[in-house]
């Protein structure tokens, strides 16, 4: 990966865009739910890969999520002391513990989620149909394409 000696320009540096358009996007998404429900974006997104995905161990929802582990970490403890979520043993590996919503993480999933997709629709009203499509197509790729960044020593 040669450098040809250009200075880093961020306004056209992709991967400094695309993070800051994501935490703007989380951020604004986050003002509708965080105060009524006192939730921070890492436990939204715990509870959001829950709500699709019950069972999994904090490990997979890490990885789900591309979180840090200790983020992750953090705010499963929070959920769990906010009784949102409840953790219980893996039954063939004690070292394990199981993840999903409680009956109260749930209801406020349930309450969120329309919120959410409400917002998203909001925001992707920038785009038309085409653009959409391409988008998705994009993202698509791009993601599969991080699999090559990671590679690298």
């Amino acid at each position: 990966m040669p450098n040809d000696g250009s200075p880093l320009d961020l306004d056209r540096f992709v991967p400094y865009r695309l993070s800051v358009l994501t935490n703007r996007i989380s951020g604004a998404i986050a003002r509708h739910y965080s105060a009524r429900f006192a939730l921070s974006i890492p436990e939204w997104r715990v509870m959001a890969v829950l709500g699709q995905s019950p069972g999994l161990s904090a490990r997979h929802v890490a990885e789900r999520t591309a979180m840090d582990k200790v983020q992750v970490s953090r705010a499963v403890a929070n959920l769990v002391r906010a009784k949102r979520v409840a953790r219980v043993a893996d039954a063939s590996d004690r070292r394990i513990h199981r993840l999903s919503l409680s009956r109260r993480g749930r209801a406020i999933y349930d309450e969120i989620v329309p919120l959410a997709l409400e917002l998203e629709e909001l925001l992707l009203e920038a785009l038309t149909a085409k653009e959409r499509q391409a988008f998705d197509r994009l993202m698509v790729k791009l993601a599969r394409q991080t699999v090559r960044l990671e590679s690298i020593p």
